[in-house]
């Protein structure tokens, strides 16, 4: 029996699972893959699902094969080998995102679709948070004693819960188009509650956004930094992108 727990919040599994389903069928890479509970869920969704992760130790699916994988390094897998790639609970454990931009850039078949997450560090309860402490919820001071902790949970294999890069809405972006990937949408793993409390604050911010003009404000994304999803979103941004110019 297969018993893989996911690693992730089960809302970002949900929101993937919600934006594949209606997509014609094809082979697709599931990096990290963690215990496998995402793959079963695409596996049932009739994806030819390839799991790779830096630990596949861990993996759970006794049915299943799973491939050694680095998101910091080359990807073991020939150009073009994959219609869909999905990485959840990654970019943020890494040293270089933008190695793993590329990688998926050149795994990926033209026309092919890359959903990522990572952390919403950019919502206005992270930005307060910030402003008052000096840090994210999502990414905290990393002191011997909190590494230690982490070890502890995770012998030999701390990157499964240490959270090194804290990369926001605007680092994806730009790594997506420098690696000729186009933008399709943004969504949320789940809407936070009693974010109505921050409403006279974020109006605030998105009344000081109409003293700047609309070049400047497209230049620097300002009006997607203060959407709903963004800045109003839940703990997780889950961005899709198709590789090439996609648009119909």
């Amino acid at each position: 029996m297969n018993d893989a727990a996911p690693l992730a919040h089960i809302a970002i599994h949900d929101t993937v699972e919600r934006i594949l389903a209606e997509v014609p069928r094809g082979r697709l890479l599931d990096v990290p893959t963690g215990e496998g509970a995402l793959a079963q869920r695409l596996w049932d969704l009739g994806f030819e699902v390839e799991c790779a992760d830096l630990y596949p130790e861990i993996f759970k699916l006794k049915d299943r094969s799973v491939s050694r994988a680095d998101l910091d390094a080359e990807l073991p897998f020939a150009d073009g080998s994959f219609d869909y790639a999905v990485c959840v609970e990654g970019l943020e454990h890494i040293e270089n995102p933008a190695n793993a931009i590329r990688e998926f850039r050149r795994i990926l078949r033209p026309g092919g679709t890359l959903i990522v997450s990572v952390p919403n560090i950019m919502n206005i309860e992270e930005r307060l948070r910030w402003l008052v402490s000096g840090y994210t919820s999502h990414f905290k001071p990393l002191s011997r004693t909190a590494i230690r902790d982490i070890s502890s949970e995770f012998p030999g294999m701390e990157e499964i819960a240490l959270h090194v890069n804290p990369i926001g809405y605007s680092e994806i972006r730009y790594l997506l188009e420098k690696n000729g990937f186009e933008l399709i949408g943004v969504s949320q793993d789940a809407p936070k509650r009693k974010l109505w409390a921050f409403f006279p604050i974020t109006a605030a911010i998105r009344l000081s956004g109409r003293f700047v003009s609309s070049r400047k404000r497209a230049t620097r994304w300002a009006d997607e930094l203060n959407s709903d999803e963004v800045l109003l979103g839940g703990n997780t941004l889950i961005f899709t992108a198709c590789r090439g110019n996609c648009t119909p």
